[in-house]
C-alpha cells in the first residue's frame, strides 16, 4: 500500500521543493466566464464548440496560454466580459484589459501581438493582478484551498483578485500567479498571499510560497530563486540566462543544467540545479502514484 493513498494532492507533496514548479508561460489570454467550467478548458467547449475549437488553434499557434477567469463569490453576469490579454515574460511584461459582449471578439484579436510590447488592444493595467486557481473540475484541492484565498484577497485587493482555470501544479495548491510579472506561489496561507501582494506593490519579492516566474525555465526559476534567498533584490533587479549544455549530465545524472544570474548593479552568480527523486505519489487527488522529482540548487557561486 502506498503511503499517500487517500490523501489530497496537495497534502501528499508536502515535502516536494517548490522553486522550478511554475508552469512556463509568457502570454496569456485570460477570459471571463462566470458559469461553470469544464475539466478542460478547451477540451470541454465552455465557451461554445466553435468558438473553443478556433482558439485552440489560436493559442496554440501563439503560444498563448487560454485561462478562464471569474470575480470570486457569487456575482450576476451582466453580459459584458474582462478579457485580460498579458504578456508575463521576466523583462518588459505588461497587461491590458478589454470588455467584450460577444464570444466571436475574441476572434478578432491577434494574439501574436502577446509576445511583444503592449500592442494598445485595450486600457493599460497598472496595478499587479492575481490569480488564484479555482479550478474544482480539475482537481478538488484547488477549489477547497483556493477560493477562500481568493476571497481574502479581494476583500483586501477589490478589482484586482480573480479566480481562474488551471493554472498548473494543482498539487500545490493553494496556487496563485500575479500578472504581469508571472510570479507564481503554492501552498500560501491567506498571510502569505497577502504579504505576496503587497510586496508586488512595493516593487519586491516574497520568498514565502515562491515557485518561480512563469517566464523562465525550470533551472532558471530555481537559480533565481536561490539568490534572491541570500541577497536582498527588489522585483526586477535581477536577470536570468540558461548556460549552454554540459557534458556534465554524462559524469552526474542528476545534473539539470545552470544559469546565470545577474543584478542591475553588476554583481553576477552560475547556480546550477540538479534533480532529486521522491517517493511516488499521487499528482491530481484520485490519481495514481507515479514517479516525482524536484529541482534543487547548488550551492550559488559569486562571478568576479
Amino acid at each position: 500500500m502506498n503511503a499517500f493513498d487517500g490523501l489530497p494532492c496537495s497534502s501528499a507533496a508536502a515535502d516536494v521543493p517548490l522553486p522550478g514548479t511554475a508552469t512556463r508561460v509568457s502570454g496569456w489570454l485570460c477570459v471571463e466566464h462566470p458559469g461553470a467550467w469544464g475539466r478542460d478548458v478547451i477540451g470541454d467547449e465552455v465557451l461554445g464548440a466553435e468558438i473553443t475549437a478556433e482558439l485552440a488553434a489560436r493559442t496554440a499557434a501563439a503560444r498563448v496560454r487560454p485561462t478562464l477567469i471569474r470575480r470570486p463569490g457569487r456575482h450576476e453576469f451582466t453580459g459584458a466580459r474582462t478579457v485580460l490579454l498579458v504578456n508575463s515574460r521576466a523583462e518588459g511584461g505588461w497587461c491590458e484589459r478589454i470588455e467584450i459582449t460577444e464570444l466571436e471578439q475574441l476572434l478578432d484579436l491577434d494574439l501574436h501581438l502577446l509576445d511583444g510590447p503592449p500592442p494598445g488592444l485595450g486600457e493599460p493595467v497598472t496595478d499587479p493582478l492575481v490569480l488564484v486557481c479555482a479550478h474544482g473540475k480539475r482537481d478538488q484541492c484547488c477549489a477547497l484551498l483556493g477560493r477562500p484565498i481568493a476571497a481574502a484577497l479581494s476583500a483586501a485587493h477589490p478589482g484586482q483578485v480573480w479566480e481562474c482555470s488551471h493554472t498548473g501544479g494543482h498539487r500545490f495548491a493553494p496556487a496563485m500567479v500575479l500578472l504581469p510579472s508571472g510570479l507564481t506561489y503554492g501552498r500560501v496561507d491567506a498571510a502569505a498571499a497577502t504579504e505576496a501582494v503587497a510586496a508586488v506593490h512595493r516593487g519586491e519579492v516574497a520568498l514565502t510560497g515562491l515557485r518561480g516566474r512563469s517566464g523562465h525555465k525550470p533551472v532558471e526559476q530555481v537559480a533565481e530563486l536561490a539568490v534572491r534567498a541570500e541577497i536582498a533584490a527588489g522585483l526586477d533587479d535581477l536577470t536570468v540566462r540558461s548556460e549552454p549544455e554540459k557534458n556534465s549530465v554524462a559524469i552526474d545524472p542528476t545534473y539539470a543544467g545552470s544559469a546565470l544570474v545577474t543584478h542591475r548593479d553588476g554583481r553576477r552568480w552560475r547556480v546550477a540545479a540538479r534533480t532529486v527523486a521522491f517517493a511516488p505519489r499521487q499528482a491530481s487527488c484520485g490519481a495514481g502514484p507515479k514517479p516525482v522529482t524536484a529541482l534543487v540548487a547548488d550551492p550559488i557561486q559569486p562571478l568576479h
